[in-house]
């Protein structure tokens, strides 16, 4: 079905549109986001109390309009860096806009981030989803508030959610992005209720648009896209503006389909207060001032919708509040330095939006202790039965990846889970990794328990951004948010291996705040962690090692519905008194062999964070020994950490240096030759532990 459209709007400037606007309120918005721009540009930047300052002169009456047609109650926006006067709109405190810009507690993020990275968790309207500080990483998480309300309203059967969309704001700069095009064909051939809101003023920085998509229109360019409808016209009239907003999102609440409004609008200030705009010529300068949309404003409203001085009484009302929400900006403290460690994880205190816990789930009770239940099985079917359960008990829980769905994924672990649960739990997506996390971490936030897959870890690499974004969502919004995903991510070697598709690199998820890492060895554990994470309240990598997907050792009996393990405990898989040796996922059976007939603590670490520092101090401080084995590459490795802590709390308890053995700074070799020569194999695990006892 084609249902790309142009609707473009002229009407009479003095013509009032019955679209339902509060006129009057548009204007007191309008000058009161002027104000705040204003004293940040004359006083408060140059006093050095704003570091950053995105003025939005220009995209302001638009954002306005818009702000004020979102009044359903699981409404959502997803901005970026010049979208203050959207929040204005939906209900944001002045004096937090300010207190914000300032750095000061309270606020979007208590200091923690800058002032025009915004979130709003709304009670009682639309809500502003956390924003990121990458252009165009607002738009994959929009895509999935929109799937959820698809969710909500279709398989869940909330009535509420059937007329509530999602809107993303972004530049003419950021449809070049990969964020875009990703959220594009999600939404579209999901046929998701969104809408692009896509404030053009001709530059990104300095980059004029026709750098960022051929003739510098991307709504001409997507007029012949499928199930998307497109709406264009001027961001400085207010009559076109009326009529286009109210139009596309009527549209969008109605249709439950996609639209694309684009706006064109000047940017009258720098991008930022730091841009001279020494790029644009006088006459350009001259005529975007001409387009200023707040005289505009006036004078459609003066006199037909209000007197002239009902207009002065709105801007002395907005300097008034300015000026107050400076006076208790500037009254508030700096938050204490030492509380900027707090909400990286889940601390007991319950973030206001996002994840399952906020919605109400409180999780069934659990156990550490073991029921096994029947023969060993591989790690596949102890992970596909763990999913099959939760499942079957939680209808919050989607699965999503490429080819999970009726193929069963690429290592057969979702096999028959889309011909039980059905399309809307089990489904495939489109091949964008940053748009399977980008609108996992949307599902999250609207309280889905989102389980995407990442066909090889190596493929994650274009998802990085939405990585990074989604596990500090609670620590920047200071708690006002979070994102719990569980990310499935199969890596590590086969029966060979290749730069592709054998990487491990676990570290550089740990190096990812907000994140919890899982790297199981063995199909009891698998069970337990990722149980765990799915009944958690944080984002977690649980990382399935392609090698102990069907390994012989790796088999387990299915330990129970309710095994559950704590992440940060670590097993012991062999007890002894002459060293200790330190491994995790596929090196856990050869570090067994390879102790055969030593006395040894084995410990498998099971999760790399949070890991179990205590059990392995404990044990060095007592075996006096230590080799930490990982199939990552050496330097800056996993193993380095562990090393620096033990040299660090048990340096003086040491009989012999801390010894790493892992593969060398190369990628995964494909031969199987080559790849056993890089790998730490048992005869070399075995010579390292022999040479550790001699030392």
């Amino acid at each position: 079905m084609k249902m790309a459209q142009v609707v473009a709007t002229r009407f009479r400037d003095r013509e009032v549109p019955d679209v339902g606007i509060d006129w009057p309120r548009v204007a007191y918005l309008l000058h009161l986001s002027r104000s705040l721009d204003e004293m940040e540009e004359a006083r408060l930047v140059p006093e050095k109390k704003v570091l950053y300052q995105f003025s939005a002169r220009g995209h302001d009456m638009a954002q306005i309009i818009l702000g004020l047609q979102l009044t359903k109650r699981h409404d959502a926006t997803c901005g970026y860096y010049r979208s203050r006067p959207l929040l204005l709109s939906l209900g944001v405190d002045p004096a937090d806009a300010l207190g914000s810009a300032m750095g000061r507690a309270g606020g979007y993020s208590d200091g923690r981030d800058i002032g025009v990275v915004f979130n709003y968790p709304n009670s009682n309207g639309a809500s502003a989803l956390p924003m990121c500080g990458g252009v165009g990483a607002q738009y994959t998480p929009t895509a999935g508030w929109a799937e959820a309300l698809q969710y909500y309203a279709g398989p869940m059967g909330k009535a509420e959610y059937r007329d509530a969309i999602a809107v993303v704001l972004g530049g003419d700069g950021s449809v070049a992005s990969n964020g875009f095009w990703s959220a594009l064909t999600i939404a579209t051939t999901q046929k998701l209720p969104m809408l692009f809101f896509i404030e053009d003023n001709g530059f990104g920085i300095s980059v004029p648009s026709d750098v960022q998509t051929p003739g510098g229109n991307i709504a001409a360019n997507l007029a012949s896209w499928r199930n998307l409808a497109i709406f264009e016209g001027d961001g400085c009239n207010p009559v076109d503006v009326a009529h286009l907003t109210r139009h596309a999102v009527d549209f969008v609440r109605s249709r439950r389909m996609p639209a694309l409004l684009r706006l064109s609008v000047p940017r009258l200030e720098g991008h930022s207060f730091q841009d001279t705009q020494a790029y644009k010529s006088e006459a350009l300068l001259k005529a975007e001032w001409a387009r200023d949309p707040l005289p505009r404003l006036r004078d459609f409203l003066v006199p037909s919708v209000m007197s002239a001085d009902a207009w002065d009484d709105a801007k002395t009302e907005a300097d008034n509040i300015a000026e107050q929400a400076r006076i208790e900006a500037e009254s508030r403290d700096v938050s204490s330095p030492e509380s900027v460690v707090r909400h990286v994880f889940f601390e007991g205190d319950l973030q206001s939006m996002g994840g399952q816990y906020s919605a109400g789930y409180r999780p069934p009770e659990s156990s550490d202790e073991a029921a096994p239940d029947g023969q060993r099985i591989n790690m596949v079917t102890a992970i596909r039965r763990t999913l099959d359960h939760e499942l079957s008990i939680n209808e919050r829980v989607v699965l999503f990846g490429e080819d999970i769905g009726q193929k069963g994924g690429v290592h057969a672990v979702t096999l028959g889970l889309q011909e039980k649960f059905g399309k809307a739990r089990v489904f495939d997506t489109s091949l964008s990794e940053e748009g399977i996390v980008g609108r996992a971490v949307g599902m999250a936030l609207a309280g889905l328990v989102p389980v995407p897959e990442i066909q090889f870890r190596k493929y994650a690499e274009p998802a990085t951004e939405q990585i990074n974004d989604c596990g500090t969502i609670r620590w920047r919004t200071n708690n006002r948010f979070a994102a719990p995903v569980v990310l499935r991510m199969p890596g590590g070697f086969f029966k060979c291996g290749d730069p592709w598709h054998s990487q491990t690199n676990e570290v550089a998820f740990i190096h990812q705040p907000g994140w919890k890492v899982a790297v199981p060895s063995n199909a009891e554990d698998a069970v337990g962690l990722l149980r765990t994470a799915l009944r958690g309240n944080d984002p977690v990598i649980f990382f399935e090692h392609r090698a102990m997907l069907d390994h012989q050792w790796a088999r387990r009996p299915y330990p129970g519905d309710h095994y559950a393990l704590p992440f940060g405990k670590a097993r012991f898989t062999g007890k002894g008194d002459a060293i200790t040796i330190v491994s995790w996922g596929a090196m856990v059976p050869r570090c067994e062999e390879a102790a055969e007939g030593i006395s040894a603590d084995l410990i498998d670490l099971r999760t790399l964070m949070p890991w179990d520092r205590e059990s392995v101090v404990s044990s060095v401080r007592r075996t006096r020994r230590c080799l930490v084995v990982h199939e990552d590459l050496g330097t800056a490795g996993f193993g380095a950490e562990i090393a620096a802590v033990i040299a660090n709390e048990a340096f003086i308890d040491l009989d012999a240096p801390v010894t790493r053995l892992t593969m060398p700074d190369i990628p995964s070799p494909h031969n199987p030759v080559l790849l056993e020569w890089a790998v730490p194999s048992a005869d070399r695990i075995r010579q390292k532990i022999k040479d550790l006892l001699e030392y």
